[in-house]
């Protein structure tokens, strides 16, 4: 694991500490179990035809691998040595967010295909059209291991998610797509105002934003 937050979040035994490169393996295989159900990720990544599962497992190790290396905030909730959730967000005004980069983007073709790399680029542009802000962090994955849901632990998450935003004097607050109805209500509960509603490719979602405090 990597240093502690400057502002640890803790419950009972529970850390929030930002992943290390070691920890981006068992982060992936978090990510996958919980997005592997979701209509966004079905869609872009042709869940109906064969292969989807090593389409949406290639590109989320390429995603973790891209915020490594552009050293995007990625942030796990540990027991111990244990990872038993996480977050990764993009910083305000980063270039990443849309453009990502030339390898990246090789990495993409030759691993997910062209119709799934182009999807992901097109949704990140109608989402980042949409936000009500130009500087803003974005949460691009949040995930708790399946068996460790229904704890609060997506609570520590989201106010680990506020320490980054609250700290980055750049940034205007954090915004979201949500597109199963139950995480729409999570982040809701979490003060993320509903800016509108969405359609990417044929899965309808909500962008939500959360503005920071002011001083």
């Amino acid at each position: 694991m990597s240093n502690v937050l400057e502002h640890e979040v803790r419950r009972e035994n529970v850390s929030a500490v930002f992943l290390a490169a070691d920890d981006l393996k068992i982060a992936a295989s978090i990510l996958y179990n919980a997005y592997f159900d979701d209509p966004l990720f079905m869609d872009i990544f042709q869940a109906e035809k064969e292969g989807y599962e090593g389409r949406l497992r290639s590109a989320i190790r390429e995603e973790l691998d891209a915020f490594w290396e552009a050293e995007q905030p990625m942030i796990g909730l540990f027991d111990g040595a244990r990872l038993l959730a996480v977050t990764c967000l993009t910083k305000p005004s980063s270039d990443f967010s849309s453009g990502r980069f030339w390898h990246w983007r090789l990495k993409m073709l030759l691993t997910a295909g062209y119709f799934s790399t182009r999807a992901m680029m097109d949704k990140e542009e109608k989402i980042r059209k949409n936000m009500p802000a130009t500087a803003y962090h974005m949460v691009s994955f949040i995930a708790v291991h399946p068996d460790h849901q229904h704890l609060g632990l997506g609570h520590i998450l989201m106010g680990a998610i506020d320490s980054v935003v609250n700290d980055d004097s750049s940034s205007e607050g954090v915004g979201v797509f949500v597109s199963i109805p139950k995480y729409l209500r999570f982040f809701q509960d979490g003060m993320y105002q509903h800016i509108c509603k969405l359609t990417i490719s044929d899965v309808h979602g909500d962008i939500l934003f959360k503005p920071k405090p002011l001083s």
